[in-house]
C-alpha cells in the first residue's frame, strides 16, 4: 500500500529534529543524526532509517528500552513505505512492551476486535493508567497523526493519564502504525468509533477522545457525531485542509506522507490526490449543531494545517478555541502551552457526572 518519494531531509530536519527532542530523544543524539543522515530511503550509511535503527540498536543493547523505542519511531519516521521502516515499526513495539515495566503508570496491549467493510480488523491498543484507577475512571480515546504514531506520542499520554486521571486506549489511526493496510477515509472513522465503543467497557464514567494532527480528524468526527462525551481536537485537518489550493502548498513531504496513508502505491498525480482527499472534508458534520463538548487547539503557526481548520469552531455550542501564539503544528514545539489548557478541560470536562438518558 506504500511507496517511497522524494525527501528533501536537510529541509525536513529543520522542521522535525526540535519535535523529535521534545517527544524524548537527546538532543545531542539528534544534532549527530542531522549532520550524518543524508538520504530518507537508502539503507546503508547515511541513511535515514538505518541510522536511527544504529542508535535504537545501541540503546537496546545497554538495556534502555524506553529511549530505544523512541529511536525506533524516528527511524520508521515518516510512513512504512519500505521493508526497512515496517521491521523498525516492529522494534519500537517489542521495545516499546520491554519499556514498560518501568513506565510510572500500568500498562496493557490488547486488541481490540472490530467491522469494516465485512471484515474482521484487529486493532491494537495500548491502555494506560494510574495504578489505582478505579472503575469509575474516564476513559480518553487517543490518536497521533499520519507520520507520529500512538507509541510516539507515549509521554504525552502519560501525562494526561497522570494529571487528569484519566484510563487512555491508544490507538493508530487507519493509514498508519498497526493499522497502516487500511487506507484512511472518511468511512475509517468508524474503526475507531468501535475502540471508543470498547472504551465504553473499561469504565462507568465517561469518555472521550484525543487526537493529534491527522487524529484529530478522527477527533473531529467522534465529536461533531458526538459518538464520545467529549472532543479534543489538537491540529486537526477538517475542512480547509483538503482544498485544492492548500493540497498544492504542502511541506516537507506532507502531501505524499497523505497519499501513503489514503492507500496509494505511487506518487499520486495532482488531480489523483485532490480527487482523493475530497471525501475526507468534514463540511457535512459542521453545518449541523449537535456535538458533544470540544476544544478545538493549535499553534498559530502551523505549516500544515490552515488556521482556518481551527478557526471554524468558533461560535459553535459547547466548543472552546484556543490559538498559541507563535507555535507550530500542534504545538509540538510549545508543549508547555499545550498541555495544561488541554488537561484542565479534559479533566473539567471527562470528571463530571455521567448523565442518565433518563434524567
Amino acid at each position: 500500500m506504500s511507496y517511497e518519494y522524494p525527501v528533501d531531509v536537510k529541509g525536513l530536519w529543520t522542521e522535525r529534529a526540535p519535535q523529535f527532542v521534545s517527544l524524548g530523544t537527546p538532543r545531542e543524539e539528534v544534532d549527530r543524526l542531522v549532520d550524518t543522515v543524508t538520504d530518507m530511503w537508502a539503507d546503508g550509511p547515511g541513511g535515514w532509517c538505518y541510522e536511527w535503527s544504529q542508535l535504537a540498536a545501541r540503546y537496546a543493547k545497554s538495556g534502555d528500552a524506553l529511549h530505544a523505542f523512541l529511536a525506533y519511531g524516528g527511524a520508521r519516521f515518516p510512513c512504512l513505505a519500505d521493508q526497512a521502516k515496517v521491521t523498525a515499526h516492529q522494534h519500537q513495539i517489542e521495545q516499546y512492551v520491554l519499556a514498560a515495566k518501568d513506565f510510572p503508570v500500568a500498562f496493557e496491549r490488547r486488541s481490540v476486535t472490530t467491522k469494516y467493510q465485512g471484515e474482521i480488523v484487529e486493532v491494537p491498543v495500548h491502555i494506560l493508567s494510574e495504578h489505582d484507577a478505579t472503575a469509575d475512571t474516564p476513559v480518553l480515546v487517543v490518536t497521533g497523526g499520519v507520520d507520529t504514531f500512538k507509541m510516539d506520542l507515549h509521554d504525552m499520554w502519560v501525562t494526561y493519564a497522570l494529571g487528569a486521571h484519566l484510563r487512555i486506549v491508544a490507538a493508530d489511526i487507519p493509514g498508519t502504525g498497526e493499522l497502516n493496510d487500511i487506507p484512511t477515509t472518511r468511512k475509517s472513522t468508524e474503526i475507531l468509533d468501535q475502540v471508543v465503543a470498547f472504551a465504553r467497557t473499561l469504565t462507568t464514567g465517561k469518555v472521550g477522545q484525543l487526537g493529534m494532527s491527522f487524529g484529530g480528524y478522527f477527533s473531529a468526527h467522534a465529536g461533531l457525531t458526538a459518538v464520545v462525551d467529549a472532543a479534543v481536537v489538537v491540529g486537526g485537518p477538517v475542512v480547509n485542509a483538503w482544498a485544492p489550493e492548500h493540497l498544492d502548498g504542502l511541506l516537507y513531504g506532507m502531501g505524499d506522507i497523505v497519499g501513503n496513508a489514503i492507500g496509494f502505491t505511487k506518487v499520486p498525480t495532482k488531480d489523483e490526490f485532490t480527487e482523493a482527499t475530497a471525501g475526507l472534508s468534514l463540511d457535512d458534520l459542521l453545518a449541523k449543531d449537535n456535538n458533544c463538548p470540544m476544544l478545538v487547539i493549535n499553534g498559530d503557526q502551523d505549516v500544515h494545517v490552515p488556521i482556518t481548520d481551527t478557526q471554524i469552531f468558533e461560535g459553535r455550542h459547547d466548543t472552546d478555541v484556543l490559538l498559541i501564539g507563535g507555535a507550530g503544528h500542534c504545538a509540538f514545539d510549545k508543549l508547555d502551552q499545550l498541555e495544561p489548557p488541554v488537561m484542565q478541560w479534559l479533566t473539567s470536562h471527562l470528571h463530571a457526572p455521567v448523565v442518565s438518558a433518563a434524567s
